[in-house]
């Protein structure tokens, strides 16, 4: 992430070839395969899980090392610094058609493939040899009730609290963007360490939310088509924001060490511009998954 232009602003800099990318794929695979094996109750113990996690953690603050030392090297230039945007934002709009997936298979399901099932818009009739008195309803576990009763969480309660804290930590943030570009470093530091606050409360209520839908809700990946898209959604969001609090510490801790100029900073206009997105997305799932 770029922060100081090098004297010859035509330089390009070419980096030299990295382990890291292939590194943190290995430990990515690994933690995604003990959590999915945890969670299908097939699970071989948690080492999969413990090692991918440090291993990814691990990698990442290493990886962002390297990219650090070139930038206060002075090595990246106004080329750099123009495809370091364009790179960031051509990955949030990944992301957002990451996210659109997941978003248009929880409107097929609730809005098209359930109520078909239950005879609407059927000319056929073919409902009734598939699945005879289905009644639409949502949340569903879908026909032959798919992992047996189970109840949702209630928007106005740990959801709607997670909320208030991601809003808050998009105007914190904020703060302290406006306070680095003034040149007063304390505040940003401050400002900074609210919004890291703010993420890690957020993930920890999220954590509360899964231990109570898993011991006294039922509602687990195996809650039918509810069930999956709920987790597939909440869970992932609370990925990126657990990747977007790594990425606010390290900025973080940059600026605690000098980094960044007022009129030079996309090492932390780039973290910014993904937090918000992360703010975006949770106030799609608040009232798309939670609320309506």
């Amino acid at each position: 992430m770029a922060t100081h232009a090098a004297p010859n602003t035509e330089r390009y800099f070419v980096p030299a070839p990295s382990a890291w990318p292939f590194v943190l794929t290995a430990a990515l695979i690994c933690l995604l395969a003990g959590v999915s094996s945890f969670l299908e109750n097939d699970h071989v113990g948690p080492l999969p899980i413990y090692f991918g996690g440090a291993l990814a953690i691990a990698v990442i603050f290493l990886w962002f090392r390297d990219v650090v030392h070139e930038s206060e090297g002075g090595q990246y230039g106004a080329q750099v610094d123009r495809t370091y945007r364009w790179a960031m934002s051509w990955f949030i709009f990944s992301e957002v058609m990451f996210f659109g997936a997941f978003f248009g298979a929880l409107f097929y399901a609730r809005n098209l493939s359930v109520p078909w099932l239950a005879g609407e818009g059927t000319k056929m009739a073919t409902n009734l040899f598939l699945w005879s008195g289905f009644e639409a309803g949502w949340p569903s576990n879908g026909p032959a009730h798919v992992g047996g009763a189970f109840e949702t969480i209630p928007a106005f309660s740990v959801p709607l609290l997670n909320t208030i804290l991601l809003l808050s930590s998009g105007a914190t943030i904020t703060m302290a963007h406006h306070a680095l570009k003034a040149g007063k470093r304390l505040p940003t530091v401050l400002w900074m360490w609210a919004t890291i606050g703010f993420g890690v409360a957020f993930l920890w209520f999220q954590a509360h939310e899964y231990i109570e839908a898993y011991t006294e809700l039922n509602l687990t990946l195996h809650s039918g088509v509810y069930g999956s898209t709920f987790f597939m959604l909440t869970g992932f969001h609370g990925m990126h924001v657990t990747l977007g609090t790594i990425m606010l510490i390290t900025i973080t801790l940059r600026l605690m060490k000098g980094h960044f100029k007022p009129d030079s900073h996309f090492g932390f206009e780039g973290v910014a511009w993904y937090w918000h997105f992360v703010d975006v997305v949770w106030l799609g799932l608040f009232v798309v998954v939670y609320w309506l």
